[in-house]
Protein backbone atom coordinates (compact mmCIF):
# COMPACT_ATOMS: atom_id res chain seq x y z
CA UNK A 1 0.00 0.00 0.00
CA UNK A 2 1.58 3.28 -0.93
CA UNK A 3 1.58 5.97 2.10
CA UNK A 4 -0.04 9.83 1.93
CA UNK A 5 1.22 12.21 -0.42
CA UNK A 6 4.20 14.42 0.28
CA UNK A 7 3.27 17.76 1.97
CA UNK A 8 3.92 21.04 -0.03
CA UNK A 9 6.94 22.85 1.56
CA UNK A 10 6.68 26.78 1.38
CA UNK A 11 9.05 28.95 2.77
CA UNK A 12 9.94 32.87 2.18
CA UNK A 13 13.03 35.04 3.63
CA UNK A 14 14.79 38.64 3.50
CA UNK A 15 17.91 39.29 3.61
CA UNK A 16 20.86 42.20 2.75
CA UNK A 17 22.06 39.56 0.19
CA UNK A 18 20.75 36.53 -1.67
CA UNK A 19 22.84 34.43 -0.14
CA UNK A 20 21.60 35.31 3.50
CA UNK A 21 17.76 35.27 2.21
CA UNK A 22 18.82 31.89 0.78
CA UNK A 23 20.63 30.47 4.19
CA UNK A 24 17.52 31.15 6.11
CA UNK A 25 15.49 29.37 3.77
CA UNK A 26 17.58 25.98 3.33
CA UNK A 27 16.37 24.94 7.02
CA UNK A 28 13.06 24.42 5.45
CA UNK A 29 13.41 23.41 1.88
CA UNK A 30 16.01 20.81 2.30
CA UNK A 31 13.20 18.72 4.05
CA UNK A 32 12.07 18.08 0.30
CA UNK A 33 11.77 14.48 -0.38
CA UNK A 34 12.40 13.09 -4.23
CA UNK A 35 8.14 13.43 -4.29
CA UNK A 36 9.27 17.01 -4.73
CA UNK A 37 10.28 17.06 -8.44
CA UNK A 38 9.16 21.34 -8.93
CA UNK A 39 10.03 24.31 -7.34
CA UNK A 40 8.04 27.77 -7.92
CA UNK A 41 10.62 30.68 -7.05
CA UNK A 42 10.18 34.21 -6.78
CA UNK A 43 12.01 37.34 -6.09
CA UNK A 44 12.34 41.10 -6.06
CA UNK A 45 14.53 42.99 -8.20
CA UNK A 46 17.30 43.35 -6.01
CA UNK A 47 18.60 39.51 -6.61
CA UNK A 48 17.34 39.88 -10.24
CA UNK A 49 20.66 39.38 -11.99
CA UNK A 50 21.51 36.03 -9.45
CA UNK A 51 18.18 34.44 -10.35
CA UNK A 52 20.12 32.01 -12.80
CA UNK A 53 22.85 30.86 -10.02
CA UNK A 54 19.94 31.19 -7.05
CA UNK A 55 18.12 28.22 -9.09
CA UNK A 56 21.11 26.20 -9.22
CA UNK A 57 21.96 26.51 -5.83
CA UNK A 58 18.39 25.31 -5.20
CA UNK A 59 18.53 22.54 -7.45
CA UNK A 60 22.09 21.38 -5.99
CA UNK A 61 20.69 22.19 -1.83
CA UNK A 62 17.25 20.97 -1.85
CA UNK A 63 17.04 17.61 -5.18
CA UNK A 64 14.36 19.18 -6.55
CA UNK A 65 15.21 18.71 -10.30
CA UNK A 66 13.07 21.27 -12.11
CA UNK A 67 12.26 24.89 -11.56
CA UNK A 68 10.35 27.73 -12.69
CA UNK A 69 9.56 31.34 -11.60
CA UNK A 70 11.09 34.56 -12.00
CA UNK A 71 11.60 38.27 -10.72
CA UNK A 72 8.50 40.37 -9.09
CA UNK A 73 7.66 43.41 -7.62
CA UNK A 74 7.06 41.77 -4.19
CA UNK A 75 6.92 38.30 -2.99
CA UNK A 76 4.38 36.33 -0.80
CA UNK A 77 4.63 32.96 0.95
CA UNK A 78 5.13 31.55 4.49
CA UNK A 79 6.85 32.65 7.28
CA UNK A 80 9.08 31.30 10.03
CA UNK A 81 6.11 31.39 12.20
CA UNK A 82 3.75 29.45 9.38
CA UNK A 83 1.74 32.89 8.79
CA UNK A 84 1.48 33.78 5.18
CA UNK A 85 2.60 37.34 4.35
CA UNK A 86 3.67 39.94 2.21
CA UNK A 87 7.28 40.90 1.48
CA UNK A 88 6.92 44.60 -0.68
CA UNK A 89 9.98 47.07 -0.44
CA UNK A 90 12.65 45.03 0.50
CA UNK A 91 14.96 42.29 -0.91
CA UNK A 92 13.15 38.95 -0.71
CA UNK A 93 12.52 35.52 -2.37
CA UNK A 94 9.78 33.10 -1.84
CA UNK A 95 9.84 29.31 -2.64
CA UNK A 96 6.95 26.26 -3.08
CA UNK A 97 8.34 23.10 -3.35
CA UNK A 98 5.62 20.74 -5.18
CA UNK A 99 5.48 16.88 -4.66
CA UNK A 100 4.53 16.70 -8.45
CA UNK A 101 5.28 13.27 -10.33
CA UNK A 102 7.16 13.86 -13.47
CA UNK A 103 4.22 12.93 -15.51
CA UNK A 104 2.22 15.56 -13.66
CA UNK A 105 3.78 19.15 -15.90
CA UNK A 106 5.91 19.83 -18.05
CA UNK A 107 8.03 22.34 -18.11
CA UNK A 108 8.07 24.96 -21.27
CA UNK A 109 10.13 28.18 -22.08
CA UNK A 110 11.56 29.84 -25.05
CA UNK A 111 7.84 31.25 -26.33
CA UNK A 112 8.73 34.68 -27.98
CA UNK A 113 7.16 35.09 -31.36
CA UNK A 114 3.70 34.12 -32.99
CA UNK A 115 5.91 31.04 -34.64
CA UNK A 116 6.11 29.41 -31.37
CA UNK A 117 3.97 26.22 -30.69
CA UNK A 118 4.65 24.66 -27.32
CA UNK A 119 1.65 22.45 -28.48
CA UNK A 120 4.07 20.88 -31.15
CA UNK A 121 6.59 20.64 -28.11
CA UNK A 122 4.22 18.80 -26.15
CA UNK A 123 2.36 16.63 -28.19
CA UNK A 124 2.34 13.49 -27.09
CA UNK A 125 2.25 14.53 -23.22
CA UNK A 126 -1.11 16.69 -24.06
CA UNK A 127 -2.90 13.63 -25.72
CA UNK A 128 -2.43 12.18 -22.29
CA UNK A 129 -2.61 14.74 -20.09
CA UNK A 130 -5.50 16.67 -21.55
CA UNK A 131 -6.47 20.51 -21.15
CA UNK A 132 -3.64 21.73 -18.62
CA UNK A 133 -3.79 24.55 -16.28
CA UNK A 134 -0.68 26.72 -17.48
CA UNK A 135 1.35 28.97 -14.95
CA UNK A 136 2.95 31.75 -17.11
CA UNK A 137 5.78 34.38 -16.40
CA UNK A 138 5.53 37.04 -19.32
CA UNK A 139 8.28 39.97 -20.30
CA UNK A 140 6.93 42.84 -20.92
CA UNK A 141 9.12 44.04 -23.16
CA UNK A 142 7.75 41.40 -25.85
CA UNK A 143 5.40 43.52 -28.39
CA UNK A 144 3.63 39.83 -29.22
CA UNK A 145 2.77 38.71 -26.03
CA UNK A 146 -1.22 38.89 -26.33
CA UNK A 147 -0.95 36.86 -29.41
CA UNK A 148 1.39 33.96 -27.90
CA UNK A 149 -0.85 33.81 -25.00
CA UNK A 150 -3.62 33.77 -27.24
CA UNK A 151 -1.90 30.94 -29.07
CA UNK A 152 -0.79 28.97 -26.12
CA UNK A 153 -4.57 28.99 -24.61
CA UNK A 154 -5.95 27.74 -27.92
CA UNK A 155 -3.49 25.36 -29.10
CA UNK A 156 -3.47 23.47 -25.48
CA UNK A 157 -7.18 24.15 -24.68
CA UNK A 158 -5.58 24.98 -21.40
CA UNK A 159 -6.36 27.54 -19.04
CA UNK A 160 -3.61 30.22 -18.02
CA UNK A 161 -2.50 31.64 -14.38
CA UNK A 162 0.31 33.64 -13.84
CA UNK A 163 1.53 37.01 -14.34
CA UNK A 164 4.20 39.55 -15.82
CA UNK A 165 7.56 39.79 -14.77
CA UNK A 166 8.69 42.66 -13.47
CA UNK A 167 12.14 42.65 -15.20
CA UNK A 168 12.82 42.00 -19.13
CA UNK A 169 15.42 40.12 -21.18
CA UNK A 170 17.61 37.05 -20.81
CA UNK A 171 17.55 36.11 -17.37
CA UNK A 172 14.10 37.82 -15.59
CA UNK A 173 12.05 34.06 -16.19
CA UNK A 174 13.32 31.01 -14.91
CA UNK A 175 12.20 27.56 -16.81
CA UNK A 176 14.58 24.74 -16.23
CA UNK A 177 17.53 27.20 -16.59
CA UNK A 178 17.29 31.39 -17.14
CA UNK A 179 14.49 31.94 -19.67
CA UNK A 180 12.85 35.53 -20.65
CA UNK A 181 11.50 37.65 -23.31
CA UNK A 182 8.75 36.02 -24.02
CA UNK A 183 6.80 33.63 -22.12
CA UNK A 184 7.68 30.56 -19.97
CA UNK A 185 6.66 28.42 -17.00
CA UNK A 186 4.66 24.93 -15.87
CA UNK A 187 1.73 23.18 -18.05
CA UNK A 188 0.48 21.44 -15.06
CA UNK A 189 -2.05 18.26 -15.83
CA UNK A 190 -5.72 18.73 -14.33
CA UNK A 191 -6.50 15.21 -14.64
CA UNK A 192 -3.56 14.73 -12.01
CA UNK A 193 -3.70 17.47 -10.25
CA UNK A 194 -7.00 19.11 -9.61
CA UNK A 195 -7.18 22.74 -8.32
CA UNK A 196 -9.65 25.67 -7.68
CA UNK A 197 -9.04 29.17 -8.58
CA UNK A 198 -10.83 32.26 -8.71
CA UNK A 199 -10.13 35.93 -9.08
CA UNK A 200 -10.38 39.30 -6.99
CA UNK A 201 -11.31 42.45 -8.71
CA UNK A 202 -9.42 44.95 -7.22
CA UNK A 203 -11.94 48.20 -9.09
CA UNK A 204 -15.73 48.25 -8.39
CA UNK A 205 -18.21 49.44 -11.14
CA UNK A 206 -19.98 52.78 -10.10
CA UNK A 207 -22.26 52.62 -13.37
CA UNK A 208 -24.42 50.12 -16.09
CA UNK A 209 -22.49 49.01 -19.37
CA UNK A 210 -22.52 51.63 -22.01
CA UNK A 211 -22.28 50.94 -25.83
CA UNK A 212 -19.62 52.53 -27.72
CA UNK A 213 -21.00 53.64 -30.91
CA UNK A 214 -18.17 56.08 -31.83
CA UNK A 215 -14.63 55.46 -31.40
CA UNK A 216 -11.62 54.92 -32.88
CA UNK A 217 -8.37 52.76 -31.49
CA UNK A 218 -8.04 54.15 -27.60
CA UNK A 219 -10.29 56.81 -27.79
CA UNK A 220 -14.12 56.98 -27.18
CA UNK A 221 -16.02 59.74 -28.89
CA UNK A 222 -19.50 58.74 -28.15
CA UNK A 223 -21.49 56.02 -25.58
CA UNK A 224 -25.29 55.50 -26.39
CA UNK A 225 -24.93 57.70 -29.16
CA UNK A 226 -24.06 60.53 -26.83
CA UNK A 227 -21.00 62.65 -25.95
CA UNK A 228 -18.48 59.94 -24.04
CA UNK A 229 -17.29 62.36 -21.80
CA UNK A 230 -21.14 63.27 -20.89
CA UNK A 231 -22.07 60.25 -19.70
CA UNK A 232 -18.60 59.39 -18.32
CA UNK A 233 -19.63 62.42 -15.64
CA UNK A 234 -22.94 61.46 -15.14
CA UNK A 235 -21.67 57.92 -13.56
CA UNK A 236 -18.84 59.54 -11.62
CA UNK A 237 -21.36 62.29 -10.28
CA UNK A 238 -21.44 66.45 -9.70
CA UNK A 239 -18.27 66.44 -7.05
CA UNK A 240 -15.75 64.83 -9.27
CA UNK A 241 -17.57 66.00 -12.64
CA UNK A 242 -16.19 69.59 -11.24
CA UNK A 243 -12.84 68.93 -10.95
CA UNK A 244 -11.56 65.50 -13.71
CA UNK A 245 -8.20 65.71 -12.32
CA UNK A 246 -9.51 64.20 -9.03
CA UNK A 247 -10.74 61.23 -11.37
CA UNK A 248 -6.93 60.65 -11.75
CA UNK A 249 -5.86 57.08 -10.04
CA UNK A 250 -9.33 56.67 -8.83
CA UNK A 251 -11.73 56.26 -11.46
CA UNK A 252 -11.05 53.77 -14.29
CA UNK A 253 -12.57 51.86 -17.42
CA UNK A 254 -13.41 48.30 -17.47
CA UNK A 255 -14.00 46.08 -20.77
CA UNK A 256 -16.90 43.33 -19.75
CA UNK A 257 -15.48 39.61 -20.66
CA UNK A 258 -17.96 38.37 -23.59
CA UNK A 259 -19.22 35.05 -22.42
CA UNK A 260 -18.28 35.51 -18.64
CA UNK A 261 -21.35 34.08 -15.79
CA UNK A 262 -19.72 36.42 -13.69
CA UNK A 263 -19.91 39.60 -14.40
CA UNK A 264 -16.35 39.49 -14.93
CA UNK A 265 -14.02 42.50 -16.76
CA UNK A 266 -10.84 43.83 -17.32
CA UNK A 267 -9.99 46.88 -15.96
CA UNK A 268 -7.70 49.98 -17.91
CA UNK A 269 -6.52 52.98 -17.01
CA UNK A 270 -8.05 56.34 -18.19
CA UNK A 271 -5.51 58.08 -20.50
CA UNK A 272 -6.98 61.62 -20.92
CA UNK A 273 -10.16 63.70 -21.25
CA UNK A 274 -10.86 66.00 -24.39
CA UNK A 275 -13.14 68.56 -22.55
CA UNK A 276 -13.28 70.14 -26.24
CA UNK A 277 -15.04 66.92 -28.40
CA UNK A 278 -16.10 64.84 -25.42
CA UNK A 279 -13.78 62.10 -25.32
CA UNK A 280 -11.98 59.94 -23.00
CA UNK A 281 -8.54 58.08 -24.20
CA UNK A 282 -8.45 54.54 -22.31
CA UNK A 283 -5.61 51.86 -22.09
CA UNK A 284 -7.40 50.08 -24.48
CA UNK A 285 -8.56 49.41 -28.22
CA UNK A 286 -12.61 49.88 -28.79
CA UNK A 287 -14.43 50.16 -31.68
CA UNK A 288 -18.43 50.69 -31.90
CA UNK A 289 -20.31 48.30 -30.54
CA UNK A 290 -18.04 47.37 -27.63
CA UNK A 291 -19.04 47.73 -24.33
CA UNK A 292 -17.50 49.51 -21.38
CA UNK A 293 -18.27 50.95 -18.02
CA UNK A 294 -16.40 52.85 -15.48
CA UNK A 295 -15.37 51.80 -11.60
CA UNK A 296 -13.22 52.79 -9.34
CA UNK A 297 -10.16 52.26 -7.53
CA UNK A 298 -10.24 52.39 -3.08
CA UNK A 299 -9.27 49.76 -0.28
CA UNK A 300 -12.47 49.52 0.89
CA UNK A 301 -14.06 48.15 -2.21
CA UNK A 302 -10.81 46.22 -2.97
CA UNK A 303 -10.83 44.30 0.50
CA UNK A 304 -15.07 43.44 0.01
CA UNK A 305 -14.46 42.01 -3.22
CA UNK A 306 -11.46 39.55 -2.26
CA UNK A 307 -13.40 38.10 1.11
CA UNK A 308 -16.47 37.72 -1.78
CA UNK A 309 -13.48 35.68 -3.58
CA UNK A 310 -12.38 33.58 -0.56
CA UNK A 311 -16.09 33.05 0.56
CA UNK A 312 -16.76 31.69 -3.02
CA UNK A 313 -13.66 29.40 -3.20
CA UNK A 314 -14.02 28.41 0.43
CA UNK A 315 -17.77 27.25 -0.90
CA UNK A 316 -16.26 25.18 -3.71
CA UNK A 317 -13.81 23.35 -1.49
CA UNK A 318 -15.99 21.86 0.50
CA UNK A 319 -14.53 19.81 2.90
CA UNK A 320 -11.15 18.87 0.31
CA UNK A 321 -8.23 20.25 2.68
CA UNK A 322 -5.73 22.92 0.95
CA UNK A 323 -2.53 21.21 0.03
CA UNK A 324 -0.75 24.32 -1.03
CA UNK A 325 -1.49 27.31 -3.45
CA UNK A 326 0.14 30.52 -5.82
CA UNK A 327 -1.25 33.81 -5.14
CA UNK A 328 -0.29 36.60 -7.71
CA UNK A 329 -1.47 40.28 -7.12
CA UNK A 330 -0.98 43.23 -8.92
CA UNK A 331 1.64 45.54 -8.04
CA UNK A 332 -0.89 48.50 -7.67
CA UNK A 333 -2.47 46.58 -4.74
CA UNK A 334 -0.57 45.04 -1.78
CA UNK A 335 0.70 48.14 0.42
CA UNK A 336 0.25 50.41 -2.43
CA UNK A 337 -3.90 49.69 -2.32
CA UNK A 338 -4.33 48.54 1.41
CA UNK A 339 -3.60 50.52 4.74
CA UNK A 340 -1.93 47.53 6.24
CA UNK A 341 0.64 46.32 4.35
CA UNK A 342 -0.14 42.70 4.78
CA UNK A 343 -3.77 43.27 4.11
CA UNK A 344 -4.34 40.42 1.31
CA UNK A 345 -2.37 37.42 2.85
CA UNK A 346 -4.15 38.16 6.50
CA UNK A 347 -7.94 38.11 4.38
CA UNK A 348 -6.78 34.74 2.99
CA UNK A 349 -5.38 33.28 6.45
CA UNK A 350 -8.76 34.84 7.98
CA UNK A 351 -10.59 32.57 5.32
CA UNK A 352 -8.83 29.61 4.63
CA UNK A 353 -6.23 28.99 7.49
CA UNK A 354 -2.48 28.40 6.85
CA UNK A 355 -1.16 26.31 4.08
CA UNK A 356 2.03 26.03 2.25
CA UNK A 357 1.93 29.47 -0.19
CA UNK A 358 3.87 31.43 -2.74
CA UNK A 359 3.29 33.72 -5.15
CA UNK A 360 4.34 37.17 -6.21
CA UNK A 361 3.01 40.88 -6.76
CA UNK A 362 2.91 41.05 -11.34
CA UNK A 363 2.59 43.92 -13.59
CA UNK A 364 -0.10 42.36 -15.13
CA UNK A 365 -1.87 38.85 -13.96
CA UNK A 366 -3.38 36.28 -16.29
CA UNK A 367 -6.65 34.03 -15.59
CA UNK A 368 -7.95 32.03 -17.65
CA UNK A 369 -6.96 33.72 -21.27
CA UNK A 370 -6.86 37.00 -20.55
CA UNK A 371 -4.44 39.81 -18.88
CA UNK A 372 -5.97 41.72 -16.39
CA UNK A 373 -4.72 44.66 -13.97
CA UNK A 374 -5.52 45.38 -10.56
CA UNK A 375 -6.68 41.68 -9.38
CA UNK A 376 -5.50 39.08 -7.25
CA UNK A 377 -5.76 35.67 -8.17
CA UNK A 378 -5.51 32.45 -6.25
CA UNK A 379 -5.08 28.93 -7.22
CA UNK A 380 -5.03 25.85 -4.85
CA UNK A 381 -4.01 22.90 -5.15
CA UNK A 382 -6.52 20.25 -3.22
Amino acid sequence: MSGAPADFIAAQATGETWQQAIGRLLPVLQKASPEHRLGLIYLTPEFASELPDIEVLLRQSTGVPHWAGTVSFGTIGVARDGALEECYGSPAISVLLCPFPEEAFRIFSGARGESDRISETHSDWLSQAGPPMILAHGDTANGLLGSIIDDIVEETDGFMIGGLSAAQGPGSQIADGADGQGLSGVLLSLAQLPVQTALSQGCSPIGPVHTVTAGEENVIFELNGRKALDVFKEDIGEILARDLNRCAGYIFAALPVAGSDSGDYTVRNLMAIDPRHGAIAIAASVRPGDGVMFCRRDPASAADDMRRMLSDIKRRLGDRPIRGGLYVSCAARGPNQFSDPARETQLIEEALGRFPLTGFFANGEFSRDRLYSYTGVLTLFI
